[in-house]
């Protein structure tokens, strides 16, 4: 009976090591893809790296597939951090979310801008048209 526990725990021990290196291969690949994305919309990718948030079962073609969603950090300029997501499926990315952010143009004397109500608003723009879904 000790051969067959000694065994179960090996398979566990075997499945979880090959769940942790498909998991870190599956990062890395959300790590490129929301540098690319970052490059592609002129933002910075804040300490070059993502977290996994959450996992759930997505249908795609009539097949449940799993669906990971990775947070990370951007900023524009270098000094705000505003939070992104990414879904991936497999190695494709699924769907992209990103703050969008419209700096004011420096206001003229004549045209002064009324300060807003508090100084943490951030005045934002409209999404473009080519949204990932």
């Amino acid at each position: 009976m000790s051969d067959l526990s000694n065994l179960l725990l090996l398979v566990v021990l075997g499945a979880t090591v090959g769940l942790w290196l498909k998991l870190s291969v599956a990062r890395e690949r959300a790590v490129r893809e929301a540098r690319q994305q970052c490059l592609l919309h002129g933002l910075q990718l804040l300490d070059e790296t993502v977290g996994l948030r959450s996992l759930r079962l997505r249908r795609v073609n009539g097949l449940r597939r799993v669906e990971r969603c990775y947070g990370f950090e951007v900023s524009l300029d270098g000094h705000d951090r505003e939070p992104g997501r990414l879904w991936m499926i497999g190695d494709a990315l699924s769907s992209l979310s990103l703050p969008t952010i419209e700096l004011l143009p420096p206001a003229s004397d004549a045209d002064a801008v009324q300060p807003l109500a508090s100084d943490k608003v951030v005045a934002l723009r409209p999404r473009q048209d080519n949204r990932l879904h």
